[in-house]
């Protein structure tokens, strides 16, 4: 560390090896997620504001959320937005919202194989936050990179449903 420096900012650039896809397959960004305290009147608020349609909404016990997934752009080709809303304050989202407010809480990558890409992320000194993948939303499996090992930013890596 350079003198007087007291941190390293550390991105996902420097665990890229080559300029493909860094051998995790990373195919896009998946979605965008969005803490919010009431879902109902948050998806009222993006479709009424920005002409996003909904397209699933469900409750994730596991992960304490329930949550909604909205089209950008009229074909949805233009990605989606996710919003979760906390099942209990208790939850991770409850206490992200309590700590930070509402706002933006994730960006999620579309992967070939989770599991794969964890293991390359991990290869890589790279912290996972669940030593397996969990279900996502619509059956999906996901993991997450630890923010700390990601700029700051919580990192998902989502494997769609078969």
């Amino acid at each position: 560390m350079a003198p007087g420096r007291w941190f390293t900012l550390v991105t996902m650039n420097d665990f890229i090896t080559s300029a493909d896809d860094a051998g995790i397959g990373l195919l896009r960004i998946d979605h965008v997620g969005i803490a919010v305290p009431d879902l109902d009147e948050a998806i009222a608020r993006y479709e009424k504001i920005f002409g996003m349609r909904c397209e699933h909404v469900e409750t994730n016990e596991e992960q304490g959320v329930r949550e909604a997934m909205l089209a950008v752009g009229s074909s949805g080709a233009g990605g989606r937005l996710q919003l979760l809303a906390p099942l209990t304050p208790e939850s991770t989202i409850g206490k992200f919202i309590e700590r930070r407010g509402p706002g933006l809480q994730q960006i999620a990558y579309t992967v070939t194989d989770v599991e794969a890409a964890a293991a390359a992320l991990r290869a890589r000194g790279v912290r996972m936050l669940y030593d397996a993948a969990k279900r996502g939303t619509a059956g999906s499996k996901v993991n997450f990179v630890h923010p700390r090992d990601a700029g700051g930013v919580l990192v998902e890596l989502v494997e769609p449903a078969g």
